[in-house]
């Protein structure tokens, strides 16, 4: 007779999820054992980087990414990354080992008392299975939901002793089963909806689009470019991109609106009809009020989730696949609209200097980094206050080469970058990321060096939590304590987990660290920027 562990693997193996990103305690060794040489396990030293790195792997391989933690502790320690898993939309199985089903009820040592409350409400869905034969089933149904629209982090918690269990030969014809069902989501909005969306564009004196992550995610890109092509329409993305969701040069693209009410609703003034594609209706932060539309102006929603639907406080939505969506309203209004538009706005050019003494200004540091990366480059981004310098620099345009917390939280960056180079080894992997932020996760760096991971990463150094000091602007609190971190030698740290280290001291220099670092194959390197801090601005 099969075991619970062998059922397992064939669940996981149907799935494609082979790669598991795990840090192991002693109650998943009973998993692990005798494991197979068909799977790949990827160690991170501690709970947050394990997650970050599969949030990475998920986002840039289009596949579901396996998690392995240790119990309620190492879930405990996940949790951040697992809150920015939701909001990157990101298809990820997190599984943690439980006490042995004998000692649950006690509550012994390693038990976790409450396993399925514990992860939520980071967690689209959270299990433990009532018996040892619904373990491989579980985890089956635990895959579907997380590619079920929106993407999403589930969780399973799994007893020790259930991996060597028996099965019976109808218990594992029924995992099999479980196994194999696939789920398509692809539905497209209603005929009389398509055309009452395309008279309201067509009718509109002044529409505008605003494109968000889920263009990009759910692989939009070519249909809404030909939407917004065959209208002229003006193009903003969304505030606070995770993704590029339109090419970044493209002549009709305006820019990113800001993430506060009024100013946002001012970036829209003239327009009567906002037309968002695949983005909340709006990531809004800091709290600055207004009208959230310009007078006069409607709102339409396409979205793929209900809930950011129901949620908008603003506007019309529909709840539909975003391909067929737009490619439907493209089709309709061919018939509405004459070719052409309003005339495309070029971009401005901007001017690049260096701060005092010559250190790089952060636009200077990004455009000599864009400047030594490939084409093909797949970006991470964790420099927060300098995300407007790192568009004007890259101008990214192509889909699938951007990658952004959408959670706000910090951590991301480093680790994402780790599992970003594990899903797309074809394409190079450069993080922008900065001093501050690269030490909520600077354990990848070890996993990078551990496994030869070549990630280019680029620390921009300024010895304070830069993006803290603007919101301290903004918020009226100055004075406050900690947004100072001066000492940090990222080098010294770096070089100590096996990274090769350099530090630039140039836009030349920092160009040819890059191309270097990009151009080989032999593991991480890291390069130490110091630069000029400039706070952002609405």
């Amino acid at each position: 007779m099969r075991t619970v562990r062998e059922a397992v693997l064939d669940v996981l193996r149907a799935r494609g999820m082979t790669t598991v990103f795990g840090n192991p305690g002693s109650t998943e060794l009973p998993m692990l054992k005798r494991f197979p040489e068909d799977f790949r396990y990827v160690l991170g030293l501690q709970e947050a980087v394990v997650v970050g790195m599969a949030d990475g792997f998920a986002l840039a391989s289009g596949t579901t990414a396996l998690v392995n933690l240790h119990t309620g502790p190492g879930t405990g320690n996940a949790m951040g990354a697992i809150l920015n898993a939701r909001a990157n939309r990101t298809p990820m199985v997190v599984t943690a080992g439980q006490q042995v089903r004998a000692m649950l009820t006690m509550e012994a040592l390693l038990s976790n008392p409450q396993a399925t409350l514990l992860p939520q409400p980071a967690v689209k869905w959270a299990y433990e299975p009532p018996r040892p034969a619904d373990v491989a089933p579980a985890l089956a149904r635990a895959a579907q939901l997380a590619e079920t629209p929106p993407h999403g982090p589930v969780f399973v918690s799994l007893p020790m002793d259930d991996f060597d269990a028996e099965l019976t030969e109808a218990e594992d014809r029924g995992a099999q089963s479980a196994a194999a069902r696939r789920v398509t989501h692809a539905t497209g909005p209603a005929p009389e909806t398509v055309r009452h969306l395309a008279d309201r564009i067509a009718g509109a004196r002044s529409a505008v689009l605003v494109v968000g992550d889920d263009v990009d995610a759910s692989g939009a890109w070519d249909a809404v470019v030909a939407l917004a092509e065959r209208t002229g329409l003006p193009v903003w993305a969304a505030p606070v991109s995770a993704r590029v969701a339109f090419p970044r040069n493209h002549p009709q693209f305006r820019g990113e609106l800001v993430p506060a009410i009024g100013p946002l609703t001012q970036q829209l003034y003239g327009h009567d009809l906002v037309v968002v594609i695949g983005a909340p209706v709006f990531r809004y932060y800091p709290y600055i009020p207004g009208s959230y539309l310009p007078d006069g102006a409607e709102l339409i929603l396409l979205t793929r989730d209900a809930e950011e639907a129901a949620r908008a406080p603003v506007g019309d939505a529909v709840v539909a696949d975003l391909t067929l969506s737009a490619r439907a309203l493209t089709d309709r209004l061919a018939d509405l609209l004459p070719p052409g538009g309003p005339a495309p706005r070029p971009h401005e050019q901007v001017r690049i200097t260096e701060g005092p003494d010559g250190v790089l200004t952060p636009l200077a540091a990004m455009t000599a980094i864009a400047q030594g990366a490939p084409d093909h480059t797949l970006w991470v981004n964790e420099s927060p206050s300098n995300v407007p310098q790192f568009h004007a620099a890259t101008r990214i345009s192509t889909p699938g080469s951007y990658l952004f917390s959408a959670g706000g939280g910090l951590g991301f960056g480093a680790a994402a970058a780790v599992g970003a180079q594990l899903g797309a080894p074809g394409r190079p992997v450069v993080a922008v990321i900065g001093d501050g932020s690269i030490h909520y996760a600077v354990q990848a760096l070890w996993t990078a060096a551990a496994y030869k991971v070549p990630v280019t990463f680029v620390v921009l150094s300024n010895a304070r939590y830069a993006i803290l000091q603007w919101f301290a602007q903004i918020e009226h609190a100055q004075g406050a304590p900690g947004l100072d971190i001066p000492g940090l030698d990222i080098t010294a740290i770096a070089t100590g987990y096996g990274v090769r280290a350099h530090t630039a001291h140039g836009a030349g220099e920092l160009t040819k660290l890059v191309w270097d670092a990009t151009a080989q194959q032999d593991g991480p390197v890291l390069i130490d920027v110091p630069i000029t801090t400039e706070l952002p601005s609405l």
